[in-house]
């Protein structure tokens, strides 16, 4: 079994459920997907860094990172995966709202203006929250290299955020439960 086939089998099992959800969108569905299962799962945290690695391994990446708390784990395990493969891509968290005190961050990590970021998402439905990490990225001078996410419901979102110009790739979708 391939590592791809390892992580659908992963989130098949752990994070899938089928009932009457309200997404974070506000659309409802009959499937819900709760990748923190799999993405703080050392395994699935593994294979996810791992698989997005290799999909970006020959591009000019310095940074990843997304819209924090569902992006953090599979901005660290991508990162750890470039990391012992030689190579240093530095991860990020965007907050959703701006810090209150400190340094009053609203990006925190080691970045700064003029990296190339990878934004990455666990599940997109609608595409605002990658839109909304991104926008912030891109005030904080940052140059987007591409998105992926590891799930896309296939609800639009995808193409919400290609419409803005980025390549959007996906580890799996709906069509793969």
């Amino acid at each position: 079994m391939n590592k791809l086939e390892q992580l659908r089998e992963i989130v098949r099992r752990d994070a899938v459920k089928f009932g009457k959800f309200t997404l974070s969108s506000g659309k409802e569905s009959d499937l819900y997907v709760d990748l923190r299962k799999v993405t703080l799962n050392p395994a699935g945290a593994s294979i996810i860094g791992s698989l997005i690695y290799d999909m970006i391994r020959d591009r000019d990446i310095d940074a990843v990172g997304g819209m924090s708390v569902g992006a953090d784990p599979i901005a660290v395990s991508t990162s750890l995966a470039a990391y012992r493969s030689g190579r240093e891509i530095m991860a990020f968290l965007v907050r959703k709202t701006q810090k209150a005190h400190g340094t009053q961050n609203v990006i925190e990590g080691p970045i700064k203006a003029g990296l190339r970021a990878l934004v990455v998402e666990d599940v997109i439905t609608t595409g605002a929250s990658t839109i909304s990490a991104i926008e912030r990225i891109r005030e904080a001078g940052m140059d987007i290299a591409m998105v992926v996410a590891v799930f896309d419901r296939c609800e639009g979102g995808k193409e919400a955020i290609e419409a803005l110009g980025y390549e959007v790739r996906s580890l799996l979708t709906r069509r793969d439960l």
